[in-house]
């Protein structure tokens, strides 16, 4: 039986493979073999005229006439070109290392299409030039990051909820389903919200300054002016204060929504960047119960219909998509991640309305208390599987690539 290839050795020290997670709203970077990613960068871009702007700085200086763009789509990627843009700016700029002096691992989405598993494949090799690659699921190392072979893998992040069956490390496509009612559609509801409560939302960069008021006082905040800004880059600017307002005052009820429940609850302040301030009771559990109901609460131009399935229906439909004989295992190994998964309450809710779905069987939900772990697993998983010593006969290496094509990623990767 011939030995596994030794690892790379550079200068005397072992060459440790990159790590890139690549999500709708973050693409997280790294060294496999370290705890956390070391770079996360928004995974978005600005275009003004000619010029292409990434990185949060970049990205949040307000320029005339720059578009915020997004090079995903449905948790796929759909822009090379910029994606490569943003790959690079966090290895060279942001990560201070070049990609041709590592192996690559990449991690993707379960539903990722044959074509642009090729793609990512191509872009390794001949543009990072990379010596060695693999392709992960990206539902596998979340798994793999809280140790467990088989799974029901929930992730619930910004535009994308996915439920992804895993047995013995291996993703069972049939079962495998996603929705984009997640963190974004959220968001969605929270604006509706401040716009029924005539709530302007003033984006950060315009206050120069402002004075302290009481609670639901008007602001009293002095504002800078600019010209030409576009509406994707306000609309991106003002998503930072929804997003803050999710993670810090918005909760879920261990039931379905009820507005006598909720106002018993206590009210959490949020403070708005200019500013204004106020106390938010029921509204702050009536935002996040369309993640479970969509049907029940739909926005205008909102794409709910009759067959529009919540968090829980999603999870049923891939359970009972499974062989009978996997299901009870399965429930016992669920693994719940994703930045949206973090709200107050949503575990709670999640496991109880899996005991009703599934009477009899033994619910057991893994979900990481720390929020590293929590937002970073697949990350975390791809980190760990790239620094075993037996991973080194999986790496597709660039004499395998030149041989055979991009192809090869269909049969080294599974």
């Amino acid at each position: 039986m011939a030995n596994a290839p030794a690892p790379a050795v550079y200068g005397g020290d072992e060459i440790s493979a990159l790590v890139i997670d690549p999500g709708s709203s973050w693409t997280r970077v790294g060294f496999a073999g370290e705890d956390t990613p070391k770079v996360v960068v928004p995974t978005f871009y600005g275009k003004a005229d000619d010029n292409i702007y990434v990185g949060d700085n970049d990205l949040h200086s307000p320029r005339p006439g720059m578009e915020i763009l997004s090079p995903m789509s449905d948790g796929c990627i759909n822009d090379w070109e910029m994606t490569v843009k943003i790959w690079d700016y966090a290895l060279s700029r942001r990560l201070y290392t070049e990609a041709k002096e590592h192996p690559l691992l990449i991690t993707e989405p379960a539903w990722n299409p044959p074509k642009d598993r090729e793609k990512t494949t191509e872009v390794a090799f001949e543009e990072l030039g990379v010596p060695a690659f693999y392709l992960a699921k990206e539902a596998v190392c979340s798994a793999f990051a809280c140790g467990k072979p088989t799974a029901l893998v929930v992730d619930v992040g910004s535009a994308v909820a996915s439920v992804t069956p895993i047995i013995d490390g291996l993703v069972l496509k049939k079962a495998t389903f996603h929705s984009d009612f997640a963190g974004d559609f959220i968001n969605s509801h929270i604006a509706a919200l401040f716009k029924s409560k005539n709530i302007t939302l003033t984006p950060h960069f315009m206050i120069a300054r402002k004075i302290p008021v009481e609670i639901g006082q008007p602001p009293q905040a002095t504002l800078k002016s600019f010209d030409g800004l576009t509406e994707s880059f306000l609309e991106f600017q003002r998503s930072r204060i929804l997003n803050e307002f999710k993670e810090s005052t918005s909760g879920v009820l261990e039931q379905s929504y009820n507005e006598v429940i909720a106002n018993i609850r206590p009210a959490r302040p949020f403070e708005f960047p200019d500013g204004y301030n106020l106390n938010f009771g029921a509204d702050r559990y009536a935002t996040t119960e369309p993640l479970f109901q969509p049907q029940a609460y739909p926005l205008p131009d909102s794409n709910v219909d009759s067959s529009s399935q919540g968090i829980t229906e999603l999870i049923t439909t891939s359970v009972n998509a499974c062989d009978v004989d996997a299901r009870a295992n399965l429930v016992n190994n669920i693994v719940l991640i994703g930045g949206t998964s973090l709200l107050q309450g949503f575990t709670e809710r999640t496991n109880i309305e899996l005991n009703q779905a599934f009477p009899g069987m033994k619910i057991r939900i893994q979900a990481p208390g720390n929020s590293s772990e929590r937002k970073y697993a697949g990350w975390i998983g791809g980190s760990i599987l790239a620094s075993l010593g037996t991973f080194h006969q999986m790496w597709i290496g660039k004499k395998e690539y030149d041989e055979i094509g991009p192809a090869v990623v269909e049969k080294r990767c599974k």
